[in-house]
């Protein structure tokens, strides 16, 4: 195991490798033609360049909860309330800066204030059947998310 000097007293302290917290928020918009519902994304400012779900790292002592409303506003100004758990995405490849673990939470939102903001360079909804090139292991999320929402809605 390897080590690091504590800098008050200098005694060995082990550094451990774990996977970063991380939230994903996946906003759903209702079609207005009762086609395919949409889902908010941002377009990354930053690498990895490409759309994905408003999402980031969960702060010390933040609830993954807070943490996924905070982002959401960050990124896109929208003030969301959250509707449940998609899923726990932690694939050690899922984010090629270094092993994360997500959780991804859905929410809905008055999108009035829907605007890019943060490290988003862009904001905008997509129908979940005519996505953009995304980032990360979104494209299986957002299959997640569509399944779960075909099950809900047979027939639709």
């Amino acid at each position: 195991m390897k080590t690091k000097p504590c800098p008050k007293c200098g005694a060995d302290v082990p550094i451990y490798r774990n996977p970063v917290p991380t939230v994903d928020v996946a906003v759903l918009v209702p079609s207005q033609d009762r086609g395919v519902p949409g889902v908010v994304l941002v377009e990354r400012a930053n690498p990895p360049h490409g759309w994905a779900l408003p999402g980031g790292f969960i702060d010390y002592g933040e609830p993954c909860e807070a943490a996924a409303v905070r982002e959401l506003e960050e990124e896109t100004g929208l003030k969301a309330t959250l509707t449940g758990i998609l899923g726990v995405y932690s694939d050690p490849s899922r984010d090629p800066r270094m092993h994360t673990m997500s959780v991804v939470y859905t929410a809905v939102a008055d999108l009035t204030d829907l605007q890019a903001g943060d490290d988003a360079a862009n904001a905008r909804v997509f129908p979940l059947d005519k996505l953009p090139a995304l980032a990360f292991d979104h494209p299986e999320i957002l299959a997640d998310l569509r399944a779960v929402l075909d099950k809900a809605n047979p027939g639709r």
